[in-house]
């Protein structure tokens, strides 16, 4: 019995998927719940595994392809087949099926399961083979840092790139000059997507502020290896910036709203987005319901989060909706900047590095380690002064980190 295989059903806001690539060819004996196909939405990497026990008969969809939800994919041939009758079963579909065969010249000849679609999927774009790669992982598992040592180990000769040379001549002792073109990935279109449209559908305004770090690291000093110790969690700054925008939000209601067609909808409950990084680009996953969340909880959840978008297991769930967004450019070195909005959402939160500086307290000028804060909000439903005051109050409560503990 032929059964079908499916593109997972799709969020209304997403309207098709790619096919990655698939981890099975036709005539592999395929068991229940091996994984079959990746499929790439704008937001994650969706695996498709296998409904039953059998072989895989044809494939109808191959990489590359655009397809919708629930879109017929392949087809498997159910049932325990053994062995010998798998090869045969893989010959007789090689004459009858090689129209449907998902080309296998530039595949490396093994892909390890146990690694992440994002791993896998620069395996393939590599032509690289899992077992000749030492992951730095837990229990040898490779992580993408792994796979782009081994590319850099490549001889330049050996690199797929496109060689152009000039039509001047440089002569002798010139380099050639080299171009690469690589496609976008759907990530970076939908990235693109949304920042025009938060450039073009929002009166977007940005307000800056400075806060005083130094209580809060003295804070963190003293209390992080017991933080640690009681709730296995590491105690960092977001946590702090997390619950102080909560406490910020429930008293500016009209930062935690959106415009809806010409309504406002507000919001009782904080949402928060986290901006970060995985290897298919800058992703924000939710932090749901943060106004009831305790330090370590969100700590833990953060950190769960980075696991899961460097290994490239986000859900739709994890990253759909949110009512505001904190992103912090100072892990990279960033000293000022004015984040883009996040839509619907009508404000975000930037962090920036945390510099020494000379300030002025008490008429004496003494170093402390600052960092600017930038309120990007959009101004057709938030007032200056609403989002002056919302940065203040974050100020004041980073600076008081035990205001944010008693919440006053």
């Amino acid at each position: 019995m032929a059964i079908e295989i499916k593109t997972p059903i799709l969020p209304e806001s997403v309207a098709d998927a790619l096919v990655v690539g698939w981890l099975k060819k036709p005539g592999d004996q395929i068991a229940l719940d091996d994984l079959l196909v990746e499929i790439e939405t704008d937001k994650v990497v969706l695996e498709v595994p296998s409904p039953v026990n059998g072989i895989l008969e044809s494939i109808t969809e191959n990489e590359g392809a655009t397809v919708i939800s629930e879109q017929l994919l392949g087809y498997i041939k159910e049932g325990d087949i053994k062995e010998g009758e798998a090869k045969e079963t893989k010959a007789d579909k090689s004459i009858d099926n090689t129209v449907n065969e998902t080309p296998q010249s530039n595949a490396p000849a093994e892909i390890d399961a146990q690694t992440s679609p994002a791993v896998r999927k620069q395996l393939r774009e590599n032509n690289l083979n899992a077992s000749d790669i030492s992951g730095t992982g837990k229990n040898g598992r490779i992580l993408s840092a792994d796979i782009k040592t081994a590319v850099q180990s490549i001889p330049s000769a050996a690199k797929d790139t496109i060689t152009l040379k000039s039509d001047i001549s440089t002569g002798a002792g010139f380099a050639e000059r080299v171009e690469e073109r690589v496609p976008m990935t759907r990530l970076r279109k939908r990235i693109a997507e949304r920042l025009r449209e938060a450039t073009q559908s929002t009166a977007m305004l940005t307000t800056f502020n400075e806060v005083n770090m130094q209580p809060l690291m003295s804070m963190r000093s003293q209390y992080k290896e017991l933080f640690e110790k009681t709730h296995n969690a590491r105690l960092g700054f977001m946590s702090l910036f997390v619950k102080a925008s909560s406490i910020a939000l429930q008293r500016f209601p009209e930062v935690n709203a959106s415009i809806d067609n010409d309504d406002i909808l507000y919001h009782s409950y904080c949402d928060i987005g986290i901006a970060v990084s995985s290897p298919r680009g800058l992703v924000v996953p939710i932090l749901r319901n943060t106004e009831q969340m305790s330090m370590a909880q969100v700590e833990t959840n953060i950190a769960d989060y980075a696991v899961k978008a460097k290994e490239g297991k986000l859900t739709m769930d994890d990253l759909s909706g949110g009512t505001f967004t904190i992103t912090n450019g100072g892990v990279f070195g960033s000293l000022l900047s004015t984040p883009i909005l996040n839509p619907p959402q009508s404000a975000i939160l930037g962090m920036h590095g945390i510099n020494k500086r000379v300030v002025v307290e008490n008429d004496e000028m003494v170093i402390r380690p600052m960092m600017y804060l930038a309120l990007s909000y959009d101004h057709q439903i938030i007032d200056g002064q609403s989002a002056v005051l919302f940065l203040k109050t974050i100020k004041e409560l980073v600076e008081n980190p035990q205001r944010i503990l008693l919440e006053i």
